[in-house]
């Protein structure tokens, strides 16, 4: 039985990975964290009736009181970096979906990771259908290196790109090499009307209310165009992913980045 802890739980993301902890026959849910928390007991929300789990303020308070496995991580970029470190430092292994991390942080995440023998995943999605589809943009980048992404997600994220936008874009610069698109003369009338730049490819990010999690990769060369495109409806997409990670990072020993290289 792996004992895990959520941090983060009271978000749309943390509340639907309790719930998937919840419902896994081989996890155990040892404790959620939230510092805004008013309730001492998962069971005082009533959606938890009868789960009887302790609620803390503070990772410390978690780490006096249990010994989890796995530290499922749903915070906020502002947060993310301290909680794994300390998840890390305490040889807790970490599974991490809180996007906008740096390369030198993660890097350092590495470094600690790798001193304490600690497995771990910090992945920008956990659907397994997104994973396939930065797959899929890589290769077509071999080919097709006119290049676009346009992210979509719901209006109350906040990063921009996505994580899931900068990773595709990282790998298909693995193959694509740098090459600045759009004609050289090019002047935007709007500041930002052409988005974001990675390597000359173009990244745009949208933010609605009603949207989920969902990401376009548009190709064109002469005469033909190609277009992958994922959308996860809900937010259950995801548990896939991160359930398969809960399983993984307890028999690994150093931090990884996408859940690619765990399928």
């Amino acid at each position: 039985m792996i004992k895990i802890v959520v941090a983060g739980f009271k978000g749309k993301m943390g509340m639907t990975a309790t719930k998937m902890v919840l419902s896994h026959e081989g996890f155990e849910l040892a404790g959620v964290i939230d510092p805004h928390a008013a309730e001492t007991n998962l069971q005082d929300i009533p959606e938890f009736h009868g789960q009887n789990v302790p609620v803390f303020k503070t990772k410390e308070d978690m780490a006096a009181a249990v010994v989890p496995d796995v530290w499922i991580d749903f915070t906020i970029p502002a947060v993310a970096y301290d909680n794994v470190q300390f998840a890390l430092e305490h040889r807790i292994s970490p599974v991490v979906g809180t996007t906008g991390f740096t390369e030198t942080q993660i890097g350092e995440l590495q470094a600690i990771a790798e001193k304490n023998h600690v497995g771990g995943l910090i992945a920008p999605n956990f659907a397994v259908g997104a994973v396939l589809m930065m797959s899929f943009a890589k290769k077509a980048a071999e080919y097709f290196p006119d290049v676009e992404i346009i992210e979509l997600h719901h209006d109350n994220k906040l990063d921009a790109p996505s994580g899931t936008a900068i990773k595709t874009a990282e790998m298909m610069a693995e193959v694509r090499g740098k090459k600045q698109q759009g004609h050289p003369d090019e002047k935007e009338l709007i500041a930002g009307a052409r988005g974001a730049d990675y390597d000359g490819m173009r990244i745009h990010s949208v933010r609605l209310p009603g949207l989920i999690a969902h990401q376009q990769v548009q190709f064109g060369n002469v005469g033909e165009g190609l277009t992958i495109r994922h959308d996860s409806y809900d937010r259950s997409s995801f548990m896939t992913g991160v359930a398969l990670a809960c399983e993984k990072v307890v028999t690994m020993d150093k931090l990884i980045y996408g859940l690619e290289h765990l399928l």
